[in-house]
């Protein structure tokens, strides 16, 4: 599986790029994997502050509905629209075109207590 180094990762199978004070997030492609085919998300939060581990939107795929978990304190400004029509972008390409939101973080240094990619490797190896 991929996991680029690049991103931050959560026990709950987001990643995160941090680029200056705004992080984009999506799900990891173990998670895509696990839960299989997506056929739904639905992100309502947009304009909203959160905090971390605040759920910010779900996932639904062919046999189950999965909470969507934020990583880190903030405020999520962007969505991305192409999922509307095309939630399997999340299966073909979890890390650049499946992308889900685009948030202004509290505290970016917030990012760096984060799994690294070998840390998030292992976990999903156990």
């Amino acid at each position: 599986m991929n996991f680029p180094s690049n991103l931050r990762y959560t026990k709950d199978h987001e990643w995160v790029l941090l680029e200056g004070n705004t992080a984009t997030i999506g799900i990891t492609e173990f998670a895509q994997r696990e839960l299989g085919d997506i056929v739904f998300v639905d992100i309502p939060t947009v304009g909203k502050a959160l905090e971390a581990e605040d759920v910010f939107g779900t996932v639904e795929a062919v046999k189950t509905v999965s909470d969507l978990f934020l990583p880190v304190a903030g405020t999520i400004n962007e969505v991305n629209e192409e999922l509307e029509g095309s939630p399997e972008l999340v299966n073909t390409d979890p890390y650049t075109d499946g992308w889900m939101v685009k948030m202004t973080v509290n505290n970016p240094a917030d990012v760096e207590k984060l799994l690294t990619a070998d840390a998030y490797a292992s976990l999903v190896a156990e």
